[in-house]
């Protein structure tokens, strides 16, 4: 796959963990960003957590915010200026634990911002905590015993989609096939662009540093995750 144009010239070293998913997804977005010829009117909007080693990758003008606060940030930069493309980047413990009711709210008043969150089903930045998105009995730095006993973690996408107001586009894809991932990221950026409203795209990745894992046991592991967190565009009724 080619480097994306909007990507900044100067080469760096890796700041993700070998093997991380964060890569992926954001050369996937790069690569949106490029087919959709919309750099010069991007503002990307980070959070704290992994996300945040992404604030220097792109040549577009880019905001990093405190954490859990990166949508309603995304919120005001399009509010004052309603011809910029803004996207959102979180994790999913920015999305769903501190930032639940800001995506919450920006869905229901229906603000014409995308929002991205990649789900690796834990806290990874902060040593691998079970976090909203851990699945039942899943092993993490706080769960050594697998004791996580929620019946289901909680469902992004279909939580937004039901809250939400309006012409919404709600999708989830994986790493595990990124040009999929890619289509619904182009899809979510098009419905802004086009002044639908509120755009949500949930990309689940992977995280060998925490879950302890190889690449073969990691994209096991992410196999696991696609039969609980179902892949597709989401309709209004939570189904796929």
């Amino acid at each position: 796959m080619s480097v994306p144009s909007c990507y900044k010239k100067e080469t760096k070293p890796a700041k993700f963990c070998p093997g991380c998913g964060h890569s992926i997804v954001l050369k996937m977005l790069g690569q949106a960003i490029d087919e959709l010829g919309i750099q010069k009117d991007a503002v990307f909007s980070i959070d704290i957590g992994c996300s945040l080693l992404a604030w220097d990758f792109y040549d577009v003008d880019t905001v990093q915010t405190h954490h859990g606060r990166t949508t309603p940030v995304a919120v005001g930069i399009k509010r004052g200026n309603p011809k910029s493309v803004v996207i959102a980047y979180t994790g999913d413990g920015g999305a769903y634990a501190i930032g639940l009711q800001s995506l919450l709210h920006s869905a229901l008043r229906q603000e014409n911002v995308t929002v991205i969150t990649v789900n690796n089903t834990l806290y990874a930045m902060t040593g691998g905590q079970a976090a909203p998105t851990t699945m039942p009995h899943e092993v993490t730095d706080s769960t050594p015993n697998g004791d996580f006993t929620l019946e289901s973690p909680l469902m992004g996408p279909e939580l937004v989609s039901q809250i939400g107001n309006g012409d919404l586009y709600i999708a989830r894809g994986s790493v595990s096939n990124p040009m999929t991932l890619k289509k619904y990221i182009k899809k979510a950026i098009t419905h802004q662009m086009e002044g639908k409203g509120f755009s949500f795209v949930e990309a689940l990745s992977i995280c060998p540093t925490n879950w302890k894992t190889d690449a073969k046991g990691s994209f096991e592991f992410l196999k696991t995750m696609e039969e609980v967190y179902k892949l597709g565009e989401i309709n209004r009724d939570g189904t796929s």
